[in-house]
């Protein structure tokens, strides 16, 4: 029998001097599988994700504005002093920055640069510049990331009066060599100037000017600045990792961004006209630039299917039925027109709508005891099954007390039921590891308890999104919540998804929280964006592993294996989790079936389980895809790695 690693290091050290003469006597074992026996197929929406309007996961990673708080939310003021410096201490992370005043800084002596409201372009204010004494007056924003041959575009918004101009809008490089872009004549009336630039060198702190000299005062309402090869506004080199990602389902926008979050904010066609707002639950700025527009331009992008979560906290009963109408409603609804009036006639066709986030919590906008919100969630459930009687709801599940009463007063107006997992780190690796695997199985367990025991659920099946699951711990290295994750978060995300699939008839839909740099499984910096650690295992699942569990009866000791079915049932895909530092192996004993002896396998490893992975940087954690010629189905399971191997059968 195969001795577990706990026990082996108790044992006298004559035969742990044999065990390292005769390493085979530490083998994995026997893996019994019956091809004849399978579960539930697993849904492809286990590999979901879960993105936010959140520090910089869509401004500062997914989309490709360049500039801090372009429309001006913050006054400009003679003090500069943006960044302000927090901590969480709830989930131990170093310090980080947050945006907390104008990333602008005046260009002038004091006095030039006023805040005007009643010229506001959009939101409260605008930018009100007088020069003096002929001396030149404006606004400057530095730490712009440029790379030299590329190009960039954008525009400025312009008014001035008869004596104002002319504006000269610079691009400067750090070797003070400046892009000039001449702007001769202004008019009263704010009108939209073209910016183009091609960087002639790289720079890591350019900054862009705004800036004239004339007796008269100009008004700058906005401005934008992106990499001239983004797609509709999103960054290049993101939807590349996303697709590589090949998530087929993204819930947006929130989290717990949604309970105070207004739809209507973010759908005028013309972004320039979207008023800022301060972000309803996190730090920062909300720009309203990325909506449910923008939203449903990425999903086309990456073919994958919008899960829409709606405003149960703040918002009304009325509101969350109106979003359902505009995303879906025929031409002859008031939001259908209005959707077509926005650029879009057709519907969006959106299946999955989240009623609420975490409406559990205290922390949540608009909370509210469990006797209350089941009303609402009724409420709103009937006025969207009015508005789209098709539409999937996704209910506000806390496995205990809150998930019963959601069960007991709700089960008629849910599809799904939501649960959200988070895990912090534990000092050994084993252990990390897995955490998500038992925290998943936690929940899989209450969840068939409840199926027996509440009357309401009986002839239902009323399965699990895990809508928010990863690991959130260490320091904020991408901004707000940008935790960086190591080989060990990999294998615990690959464990993790072991146990959906042996709960595969429970766990519908499974959303990594988040896409990018906030709890992200991929990372940017202003030039690059990657795929984390947990990308890499995300990936490899999704594309390899297969559809159709084999269930195992028994675990080998110190391993964690996953079986299944390809869906065609071509071949059977094996995956092994190895948290330890020595080498095993398992061997396979499935009656009836014979393997092609030319196997194929794919490796996540690293030089040891603190390795991570940086954008713009080679890449230290891989997938590694080898032949794997099998003998005597025996399959090598590598120390500290996940290996997934696909044998076709005969």
């Amino acid at each position: 029998m195969h001795l577990s690693r706990e026990y082996s290091t108790r044992l006298s050290p004559v035969l742990i001097a044999l065990f390292a003469i005769c390493p085979r006597l530490l083998a994995g074992g026997t893996v019994h599988l019956d091809p004849t026996v399978t579960a539930e197929p697993i849904s492809k929406y286990i590999y979901g994700q879960f993105t936010e309007h959140l520090g910089r996961s869509i401004y500062g990673g997914l989309w490709a504005e360049m500039l801090e708080d372009r429309k001006f939310y913050y006054p400009v003021t003679d003090h500069y002093a943006p960044w302000v410096t927090r901590t969480d201490p709830t989930w131990n992370s170093g310090p980080y920055k947050v945006l907390g005043a104008s990333p602008w800084k005046v260009i002038g002596p004091a006095g030039t640069v006023t805040m005007d409201a009643q010229h506001a372009y959009v939101g409260e204010h605008c930018v009100a510049v007088h020069p003096v004494g002929g001396a030149e007056g404006g606004i400057s924003q530095a730490g712009l990331t440029v790379v030299a041959g590329k190009s960039y575009t954008g525009r400025v918004i312009l008014a001035g009066d008869d004596s104002a101009g002319p504006v000269t809008v610079r691009l400067v490089l750090d070797d003070n060599t400046s892009l000039t872009l001449p702007i001769d004549k202004l008019t009263a009336d704010f009108q939209t100037y073209p910016l183009s630039f091609t960087a002639e060198s790289s720079s890591d702190n350019a900054r862009l000017e705004i800036v004239a000299s004339g007796s008269g005062t100009y008004w700058i309402g906005e401005v934008s600045l992106m990499p001239a090869d983004n797609i509709r506004g999103w960054r290049s080199d993101v939807v590349a990792a996303l697709q590589e990602l090949d998530s087929p389902i993204y819930r947006w926008p929130g989290g717990n961004f949604v309970s105070g979050y207004d739809w209507r904010d973010g759908i005028n066609p013309d972004r320039d006209k979207r008023p800022p707002r301060h972000n309803p639950a996190w730090s920062g700025v909300e720009f309203n630039d990325v909506g449910i527009h923008e939203f449903m331009d990425l999903m086309e992008m990456i073919g994958a299917q919008p899960y829409v979560a709606l405003n149960t906290g703040l918002g009304t009963v009325d509101n969350a039925a109106a979003e359902v109408q505009y995303l879906n409603g025929t031409l002859d609804t008031p939001m259908g027109k209005l959707r077509a009036a926005n650029g879009h006639p057709l519907p969006f066709n959106v299946n999955y709508f989240a009623v609420g986030n975490e409406m559990y919590g205290q922390w949540q906008r608009g909370h509210m005891p469990i006797d209350q919100y089941t009303q609402k969630h009724n409420d709103v459930a009937a006025a969207i099954w009015k508005a789209d009687p098709a539409a999937q709801l996704v209910a506000v599940g806390n496995v205990g007390p809150w998930t019963q009463a959601m069960f007991r007063n709700c089960a008629d107006n849910m599809n799904l039921i939501s649960e959200h997992i988070y895990c912090k780190e534990l000092p050994d690796p084993v252990a990390h590891a897995a955490q998500l695997a038992n925290e998943i199985k936690r929940v899989a367990d209450a969840h068939r308890g409840y199926r027996q025991t509440i009357d309401q659920l009986k002839g239902k099946n009323i399965r699990i999104a895990m809508d928010e699951w990863n690991y959130w711990y260490g320091n904020y290295n991408y901004g707000e919540l940008g935790c960086q994750y190591r080989l060990k978060d990999a294998l615990g995300v690959a464990r993790g998804l072991h146990e959906y699939f042996r709960n595969s008839d429970l766990f519908f839909m499974a959303n990594y929280a988040q896409t990018v740099n906030v709890l992200g499984c991929i990372k940017t910096s202003p030039t690059a964006a990657s795929l984390e650690t947990t990308g890499l295992t995300l990936k490899m699942y999704r594309r390899q592993f297969g559809q159709i569990p084999i269930p195992i009866a028994q675990q080998p000791d110190g391993l964690d294996v996953s079986a299944a079915w390809t869906g065609d049932k071509l071949a059977i895909t094996v995956a092994i989790v190895n948290c330890y530092d020595a080498d095993d192996q398992i061997t396979l004993d499935c009656p009836g079936v014979a393997f092609r002896p030319a196997a194929r396998s794919w490796r996540i490893g690293g030089p040891y389980m603190e390795a991570f992975n940086e954008p713009g940087k080679p890449p230290v954690v891989t997938i590694q895809e080898a032949d794997a010629p099998i003998s005597n189905n025996i399959l090598a399971a590598p120390a500290q790695s996940v290996v997934l191997y696909r044998l076709d059968v005969q």
